[in-house]
């Protein structure tokens, strides 16, 4: 299943794909002119703010991308606890913008970031080094599973505020379970951590495994393993856990103690 591992070369095909897919449904989401000033699942975005989100978000790759080219420094990462603000300030700013100029300069971004990252031979994909603006130098990969956040959790939370019956695609949530264990670790909220924990994640999909997850004031480390002896044992699919991790949603199955997934849970800031 390795070209469903996007943290290896043999899956650039598949996230490049699936990015297209995603980046075409968000486009089709965000086209009618009544979409525009439509609510969506983020309490303070229009349709019109999570494109200029991801405008925002694609063209700051490009910013990062050129500097890890050059050799020259890149600026120092916020950390993901500013992210909410920042990417709401970058988002709002292009509210003066119409709707046709902004869909065109976002389809341009996503061609030129896709001829970015299609460039990448074996050696840069896992191994060049570029900073993100918020988690610091990351693997190039990286920024393809950046792309694929930001397309489909965002399609998810248009339809979600167009309150339509709707799911999350499985290639995209497919892709996305094997960083959703680094948005963990990036968005643990010491504050709301309390007595350590640790429990097990087990996950269906191309990405199925069964993992340990450990979290203190520390942080979260995992692994793959056993879950037999923990105390509790969280059930997601591959969507449910990217919706989890995303703060998007309470899903999951609980198997053994309730108090100490609720621990584990609670343990997170929303991003």
């Amino acid at each position: 299943m390795s070209e469903w591992n996007a943290m290896t070369y043999e899956g650039k095909d598949t996230i490049l794909r699936v990015v297209r897919e995603e980046a075409a449904g968000l486009m089709a989401l965000a086209s009618p002119p009544e979409a525009w000033e439509a609510r969506t699942a983020c309490s303070q975005w229009s349709v019109r703010d999570v494109v200029g989100h991801i405008v925002d978000t694609t063209e700051g790759y490009f910013t990062s991308f050129d500097a890890a080219r050059s050799g020259n420094p890149a600026p120092e990462p916020a950390g993901l606890p500013s992210m909410s603000r920042l990417a709401h300030e970058g988002a709002a700013g292009f509210r003066g913008e119409t709707q046709q100029s902004m869909l065109e300069r976002l389809e341009a971004d996503q061609h030129k970031m896709m001829e970015l990252l299609e460039a990448l031979g074996p050696e840069d994909w896992t191994g060049l080094m570029v900073t993100h603006a918020y988690m610091g130098p990351v693997p190039a990969f990286f920024y393809a599973a950046g792309q694929l956040m930001d397309y489909a959790v965002h399609s998810w939370d248009i339809r979600e505020g167009a309150g339509q019956a709707h799911a999350f695609h499985g290639d995209a949530a497919d892709l996305l379970v094997p960083f959703m264990f680094a948005i963990w670790q990036g968005t643990v909220d010491p504050a709301k951590v309390g007595e350590p924990s640790e429990v097990g994640v087990r996950v269906t999909g191309r990405n199925a495994g069964d993992f340990r997850v450990a979290v203190s004031g520390d942080g979260l480390t995992y692994e793959a393993g056993s879950l037999d002896d923990l105390p509790a044992v969280l059930e997601f699919d591959a969507g449910s856990l990217v919706l989890t991790a995303f703060g998007r949603c309470n899903t999951g199955t609980v198997r053994g103690d309730d108090a100490v997934a609720e621990r584990f849970l609670g343990s997170f800031f929303r991003i």
